[in-house]
């Protein structure tokens, strides 16, 4: 099991999961596995987490004019200097609109070992100005058991391979709790909790590190946010945390 934001070559037994991630994350770039380019203005509340270097680390998601929403395992550790959201980017290399941050807010029950609770919040230190190709995203606030969405982030295109410039996106399928469980192994299925989501996706298909922080999104609202998955693309269920479990947390904090 890995972070998504982190390549972990040892990290399909859970018992490593503890063991083998730092404070500061290796911050990679590149594409979902088996994905398609996003055309212009097609995911206009896409955020790429940035170093102050310019090196993408993780996603996230505008969801008011000040705040970004991703995960924990992303931002824990960061520092407001050294984490720059960057809006409106079809490319990595190219275009967007670069904001520093203000602050950071980890979820308080964030817990590295188990992934439980893997949401933040960062504030950007100024306001994010709307247009065709920056816009925010609804919560979601319902209980998701089924049907399509969409992903989408510029994690890598494998495990160890390399990065295109090219926003990516993925329609996948969200699946139920119980059949997310039955298709992990035992220890992998402890960490799908009640306040996760899971996608299934034909093999060849799925998230990948840098792909960590990004959104799920179904009915136009973001229901997901990109935790941790099997690397890379191999037929099991990827996991995100579950917007609706977290939604008055969000709100109480991104003001």
């Amino acid at each position: 099991m890995f972070r998504l934001s982190v390549l972990l070559t040892i990290a399909l037994a859970v018992s490593a999961l503890g063991n083998v991630l730092s404070p500061e994350y290796t911050e990679w770039a590149g594409r979902i596995v088996g994905g398609s380019n996003a055309g212009t203005n097609q995911f206009p509340y896409q955020v790429s987490l940035r170093s102050a270097g310019n090196a993408h680390f993780c996603g996230g998601s505008i969801i008011n004019n000040r705040y970004v929403l991703s995960a924990a395992h992303c931002t824990i550790g960061r520092t407001t200097g050294n984490t720059v959201s960057v809006v409106g980017a079809l490319f990595l290399n190219s275009g967007g609109i670069a904001h520093g941050t203000a602050r950071i807010v980890n979820h308080p029950s964030y817990n590295a070992n188990t992934l439980a609770n893997d949401v933040s919040l960062v504030q950007t230190a100024s306001v994010i100005t709307y247009n065709a190709a920056v816009q925010p995203i609804g919560l979601g606030t319902n209980f998701v058991t089924g049907g399509g969405a969409v992903a989408s982030g510029w994690g890598q295109l494998g495990a160890n391979i390399g990065i295109p410039n090219h926003l990516q996106f993925l329609n996948t399928q969200i699946i139920t709790l119980a059949d997310c469980r039955n298709r992990h192994t035992t220890g992998n299925a402890a960490r799908v909790f009640d306040s996760t989501v899971c996608t299934l996706s034909p093999s060849g298909q799925g998230m990948c590190m840098g792909d960590s922080g990004g959104p799920l999104v179904q009915g136009g609202a973001v229901h997901g946010i990109v935790s941790w998955g099997i690397p890379c693309g191999l037929g099991a269920p990827d996991v995100f945390a579950r917007v609706s479990s977290f939604v008055g947390w969000i709100n109480a904090n991104a003001v």
